[in-house]
């Protein structure tokens, strides 16, 4: 039997809409990276380290052209690869992120956008971090339903509501032009957003958002970030529950699917210099038919015109 008859007899690994499973960087532009982390302290809702391979599955939902608003190949023309996940345990919190930030400096260092799959929020920090030794001065764009920049006690430094709290501190990222948008429901401490607009964060309700219009949110996030590289992170839960059930911390009250979607789009217009992506705490165990996973696919697709749009990949001679 051939090497081609052998190939014919199995099936290649699972990736993103089946793009090609490699480390190999050269003519890559993007490169999916999962990060299989989450600090398990949740008392009883644990499980985004299995998010990762749930969205590569669903992805095969996804088709490459949108007839409507991208009638291109956006994978092709951005050259992207599945790099596989990080290797790590996620009990070993310190070891996993600098494995975490380790694997993106690789990507970062090849010049390539990596998109990160999640994992619970905290793999945000050594992602930042990682970003942020290749681009000074960038600034974050921050989707989520909880602003993930409590204070913390040393005793529990690293945990999935203080990732935003370190970057700030250690000033990975420009606090003052930054956002975090989509923001709402309950919270075990008092006084949150207080705390995050002290590190300098600009803050957009959901009730803000939805009041003012994507348009106008957009356009004062254009002014800000005019001329930064961008760090984009997406919580699965800034989507209401009744779309994505399937997420670390559900919070009533959300993006519907299409509200998600258009606001993405509506990113992608602006042409932002987005130099990563991570999309997290879709959790497995909790999601519905797959529903959470699935639309973190779309929610990954959509990013990837964004990025097609600020190359000038998005034309129909590019």
């Amino acid at each position: 039997m051939t090497g081609s008859d052998a190939d014919a007899l199995h099936t290649p690994p699972v990736t993103f809409m089946g793009v090609p499973a490699t480390l190999d960087l050269g003519g890559a532009k993007a490169a999916v990276l999962g990060v299989p982390f989450d600090c398990g302290v949740h008392p009883f809702r644990i499980g985004s380290r299995q998010g990762p391979q749930a969205i590569r599955e669903q992805s095969g939902l996804m088709r490459r052209y949108n007839s409507e608003f991208a009638d291109f190949d956006p994978l092709t023309r951005l050259g992207l690869v599945d790099r596989g996940n990080v290797r790590l345990t996620p009990g070993k919190v310190q070891d996993s992120f600098e494995r975490i930030q380790a694997a993106a400096a690789l990507i970062h260092d090849a010049g390539v956008v990596p998109i990160a799959f999640g994992g619970d929020g905290s793999i945000s920090l050594p992602l930042v971090r990682a970003a942020a030794r290749r681009y000074p001065g960038m600034v974050l764009l921050h989707v989520d339903a909880h602003t993930d920049a409590y204070s913390y006690v040393e005793s529990d430094k690293y945990n999935t509501a203080t990732q935003f709290t370190h970057a700030a501190e250690e000033q990975q990222v420009l606090a003052s032009r930054s956002y975090h948008i989509g923001v709402r429901g309950t919270t075990y401490a008092q006084g949150v957003y207080d705390q995050t607009r002290a590190l300098g964060y600009n803050i957009v309700t959901m009730h803000e958002l939805l009041a003012r219009g994507f348009a106008d949110v957009l356009g004062e996030v254009k002014d800000a970030f005019a001329g930064r590289p961008v760090y984009l992170s997406w919580d699965m839960d800034v989507f209401d529950p009744s779309c994505a059930p399937g997420v670390c911390t559900p919070s009533w009250g959300g993006f519907s699917a299409r509200e998600g979607i258009d606001f993405l789009r509506g990113l992608a217009a602006l042409k932002l210099d987005i130099v990563t992506i991570d999309i997290n705490t879709v959790s497995p165990p909790h999601d519905v038919q797959n529903m959470a996973a699935y639309l973190a696919a779309h929610v990954a697709y959509e990013g990837i015109l964004a990025l097609c749009r600020t190359r000038g990949l998005d034309g129909p001679g590019a």
